[in-house]
């Protein structure tokens, strides 16, 4: 009896020092939902942190692709910033070589310039896109299964 007065006095105290917030609070930790497999082959997960917010201006969206993922080209109407926070990406812009990007890095796209960026062959990729609101992603051409393998083969002898 003692030990069950003690415990919901313990437990009332910490109820009173809790905070009573009016803050919207979110995670970037969660996983987020499954993306449908529109305009990309594989697995991948969308976390919408901030979207469409007006005041800012722009979206971060936290995204999770599984090995062996491809996401098709496409563009923004803004510049878009990637930031690699776990496991290996390709990136490449039209026109230009793709690379591997690792944890840490940051690598900016500027507005309509097509290019894609998904996981490597053998590494999941989790990233963080930042890019401007208002209009939707344009999306220009499939990124096949070959194409991609024939990256990745590229990628693995250099």
């Amino acid at each position: 009896m003692k030990n069950s007065i003690l415990i919901l006095f313990i437990f009332a105290s910490l109820s009173a020092f809790s905070q009573d917030s009016e803050y919207k609070v979110s995670s970037y930790l969660t996983e987020g939902t499954k993306a449908p497999n529109t305009h990309y082959i594989g697995e991948a997960w969308l976390n919408a942190i901030i979207h469409d917010d007006k005041e800012l201006g722009y979206n971060i969206t936290k995204a999770t692709f599984k090995a062996n993922s491809t996401l098709d080209w496409h563009k923004h109407s803004s510049a878009q910033v990637l930031i690699i926070v776990d496991g290996e990406a390709y990136y490449q812009e039209k026109g230009k070589e793709p690379v591997i990007l690792k944890e840490g890095d940051v690598i900016k796209c500027e507005k309509d310039i097509e290019h894609w960026h998904t996981s490597t062959k053998l590494s999941d990729v989790t990233y963080l896109a930042l890019y401007g609101g208002g209009k939707p992603t344009t999306w220009t051409e499939v990124v096949t299964q070959e194409y991609y393998d024939g990256i990745a083969k590229k990628l693995k002898s250099n």
